[in-house]
């Protein structure tokens, strides 16, 4: 006997899959939405608000210094030239060695100049010979002129004898000395101490006294001075700020620091020697030198290097990071601050100078501000924002370290938790 399937009973069954699918679905749906309004989109706090990176400004004490061009010179300079004719035989020294002073560098042919003395020396004691003859003489005709033996003539004669050899006994010293002075010239040494350069003549080669062309020089190199130059204008704005108070004079013992011409900061610290008592009128600027400890030789003159200069201290100061500083159109420097009820303000600032990575300001901000210098794209004037702390590096101007905001703080929490309970949810449903 043929049984008929029951047709509402299979069409039933496709019903109720399609019903519970559709509610899985709408399940499934949900939670996403559900998910997706518990997390923060990037760069945005609580309630949709954009969330910055701040820097909170204090008042403390700042180090003016001024970054000046300069050159390295050589603290002692001698061009060694020979003081008398002769051919040179022989140098004593080691091109680019370093030399002391008193040090023999050449030596010139001697033979001429040893005759020369030896003559000197033998008219000296032929002079000096004839002077106890003379003395002799003359006291004898002293005593014969008391017993009136002797005219008075002879007497003079016999005085004027005496003097004259003793004249050309003083002469003829002064020629020995002369001719010892030419004959030690022969050999000459150095005048300083210091880094002696190549030799421009050889042995063999024909000097004179006192000839244009140099045989070397010698420059000593510690210390080594700075030669900088500063703009007469700086200088009357400091004098200015220093009368007002606005800046504290650090005193005449002023501390140099150098940066070469790679970037790097000499570790040696100088001093400055002194400053120029005229102005360039075809530069406007005057002359200033600083002096180096240089034990190793780095410095070299010639070599470009920028002086920083401490020129006083600013008191009570504001510094302002520079990537947090824009301008406005009318061309003033002004800086995005948050204030105390998360509204965003602009602040027009009086900038003095840069200080490193930042601006000193003298007006605009006070203690306590929150300068925007992260994210100022994301807000305007008047909005809502949620300020992050943050650190800048002092070396790069980047920032470096972020405080973790109660808005991002609630949403990783929340993230975490729901990725905890996906599991178990999972579980129940297999």
């Amino acid at each position: 006997m043929y049984i008929q399937p029951n047709r509402s009973l299979s069409l039933a069954r496709p019903r109720r899959l399609s019903a519970w699918a559709g509610t899985l679905c709408a399940a499934l749906l949900l939670a996403a939405c559900s998910q997706e309004k518990s997390q923060v989109p990037a760069g945005m706090g609580g309630a949709g608000r954009p969330e910055v990176g701040v820097v909170t400004l204090h008042p403390q004490s700042v180090a003016i210094t001024a970054e000046l061009p300069g050159r390295t010179a050589a603290s002692l300079v001698a061009e060694v030239r020979p003081q008398v004719d002769g051919i040179i035989r022989q140098r004593l020294f080691q091109e680019g060695a370093e030399v002391v002073a008193g040090q023999p560098l050449y030596v010139i042919d001697s033979a001429s100049y040893q005759a020369a003395y030896d003559s000197a020396v033998a008219t000296q004691q032929k002079a000096e010979a004839a002077v106890p003859t003379a003395r002799a003489k003359f006291d004898r005709y002293a005593g014969l002129l008391k017993q009136n033996v002797v005219s008075k003539q002879d007497y003079d004669d016999a005085a004027a004898t005496l003097a004259q050899a003793l004249a050309d006994v003083a002469a003829a010293k002064a020629s020995v000395e002369t001719a010892k002075i030419s004959l030690d010239r022969t050999s000459i040494t150095a005048p300083i101490a210091g880094r002696i350069d190549k030799s421009s003549l050889t042995p063999g080669a024909l000097v004179t006294a006192n000839q244009e062309t140099v045989l070397t020089t010698i420059r000593s190199l510690d210390p080594i001075n700075v030669d900088v130059t500063q703009s007469s204008t700086n200088l009357l704005n400091l004098r200015q700020a220093i009368n007002e108070g606005r800046l504290k004079f650090s005193g005449t013992n002023v501390s140099v620091k150098l940066k070469l011409d790679n970037g790097t900061i000499y570790a040696q610290n100088g001093k400055l020697e002194f400053a120029g008592a005229n102005v360039d009128q075809s530069t406007g600027t005057f002359a200033l030198r600083a002096q180096f400890p240089n034990p190793d030789r780095l410095l070299l003159p010639g070599m470009y290097v920028r002086a920083i200069v401490e020129e006083g201290v600013a008191q009570n100061s504001f510094l302002v990071p520079q990537r947090g500083v824009t301008r406005d159109p009318k061309g003033q420097a002004a800086a995005m601050v948050v204030n105390a009820q998360g509204k965003v303000e602009q602040r027009v600032l009086s900038v003095r100078n840069g200080v490193g990575n930042n601006w000193l300001v003298d007006s605009g901000v006070g203690d306590g501000d929150r300068v925007i210098v992260e994210g100022l794209q994301l807000v305007r004037v008047g909005g809502d924002a949620t300020a992050v702390e943050v650190t800048i590096d002092e070396t790069t101007g980047e920032i470096k370290d972020r405080q973790q905001s109660s808005a991002s703080a609630t949403a990783t929490s929340g993230n975490a938790a729901g990725a905890a309970k996906q599991p178990a949810s999972g579980a129940t449903g297999n």
